[in-house]
């Protein structure tokens, strides 16, 4: 039987292959568009063990040719000019890429690669060799889905069911408990908004959760009891973006959330003017294995002397617990300990972020031009907050001013930083 499912597998394989090369060689618009919607099909149908069958002839036999391209970039080497440009620029780009763009015009193309990517991206670690249809792609679909052809909604209780069960399934950051879980948090002090591509209008690619307060929070099991009382309308002072969930992972890599941030700001600046402060309730999630698997603080850059010495101290003392102390709930009381871990937070934050293996929701943050603003011990007291950062959350400021001015700092190494953080190193 096995044997059977691998030939059927390779079969299909080699069916979807050659109506590729087909779809490539045609020229004429009607018949590409055919040959498009048959091949979409036959991808659609296609059977996991048969895909890397497919990925391995499309990173082998998609290329460019390498003696045309030597010889159109001797000719523009020899004579630059818009014509040798031209023709250089068409022999150098990977056939694959048309492929990938004849498809992406029929109905249902813009799915079926996003689709495509995600199979990709699952094996991609195993095959090497598929890295250059992942560029590819990534360099498409980051064409395609940038964020001027995105349409932003809101999300509220009267939203379709589908599309309220997609919100729930894809909540990455704070599990949705079922219906009236999901109720509370479209009731009027929280908004959700959604990006939406056109070709995919009831498959929202990433969302945004919001509560409307008074003030800058400090931990999140308010912000998600499903029982507690909305805020009236004149109490909303503060938006905190305490949620972002990517829906899609074949667009892993396309920047969709930084762009969703600023235009919910831009939003509810126009909706509710009274709204002057705009910041996050962040989880810190390489936190706890940043700090198990730390063992100096000499390859941080960035720290004085003194810092560097204050904060190998409170490494040294918390060494005298165990992990499973650190992530318990008992050590939320404990004050001396928290401090040397507020402390170590924010070493971590301002000298690790900018380096490998730094938070990632930090990197997003800051990278996208919002300001470390405060930290908060004890802000997430679930198991997985323990777990993940000894349930530490960070407050990260949006100050719509200031963002590109931050974001420029970040790319050169530079944190922005309020003095509530960067006077605990």
């Amino acid at each position: 039987m096995a044997i059977v499912d691998s030939w059927t597998s390779a079969r299909a394989a080699r069916q979807v292959l050659a109506l590729a090369r087909k779809l490539l060689s045609e020229r004429g618009q009607a018949n590409s568009l055919g040959l498009a919607q048959d091949l979409i099909g036959r991808m659609g149908a296609l059977a996991a063990p048969a895909w890397p069958a497919v990925f391995d002839k499309l990173a082998a036999d998609f290329n460019p040719e390498p003696d045309a391209v030597l010889r159109a970039a001797q000719a523009y080497a020899d004579a630059p000019g818009t014509e040798t440009l031209r023709a250089l620029t068409e022999l150098s780009e990977p056939p694959r890429q048309e492929l990938f763009r004849r498809l992406n015009r029929a109905p249902g193309g813009t799915g079926t690669l996003v689709r495509m990517r995600r199979r990709l991206l699952e094996g991609l670690k195993a095959h090497p060799d598929w890295r250059m249809v992942d560029a590819d792609l990534l360099h498409l679909l980051s064409s395609w889905f940038n964020p001027g052809f995105l349409e932003m909604r809101q999300v509220d209780w009267n939203s379709p069911a589908q599309l309220l069960e997609q919100i729930i399934h894809h909540e990455a950051v704070h599990a949705i408990d079922g219906w009236d879980d999901l109720r509370r948090r479209l009731l009027p002090d929280r908004r959700l908004f959604a990006f939406f591509h056109p070709q995919l209008p009831n498959e929202p690619l990433i969302f945004v959760e919001v509560a409307l307060l008074a003030d800058m929070p400090d931990a999140i099991a308010p912000l998600i009891a499903k029982r507690s009382e909305p805020l009236p309308a004149s109490s909303y002072k503060t938006a905190v973006f305490y949620s972002i969930s990517n829906c899609e992972p074949g667009l892993r890599g396309v920047s969709l959330g930084n762009f969703l941030i600023k235009r919910v700001a831009e939003h509810l600046k126009r909706e509710l003017p009274r709204i002057r402060q705009f910041c996050t309730l962040s989880p810190l999630p390489g936190f706890a294995a940043w700090l198990q698997g730390l063992s100096s603080l000499d390859d941080l850059p960035g720290l004085k002397p003194a810092q560097r010495e204050r904060a190998a101290q409170a490494l040294e003392r918390l060494r005298h617990h165990s992990a499973a102390a650190l992530a318990g709930p008992a050590a939320l009381e404990d004050e001396a300990l928290q401090a040397d871990l507020r402390q170590l937070a924010a070493v971590y934050l301002i000298g690790q972020t900018p380096l490998p293996g730094g938070d990632p929701v930090a990197r997003f943050h800051l990278d996208n031009g919002a300001r470390l603003e405060r930290l908060n011990p004890g802000g997430d007291r679930s198991a997985k907050g323990l777990k993940q950062s000894h349930g530490m959350m960070v407050n990260y400021l949006y100050d719509l001013d200031r963002i590109e001015e931050h974001h420029e700092a970040f790319t050169q190494g530079e944190i922005a930083t309020a003095r509530a953080v960067s006077g605990l190193l």
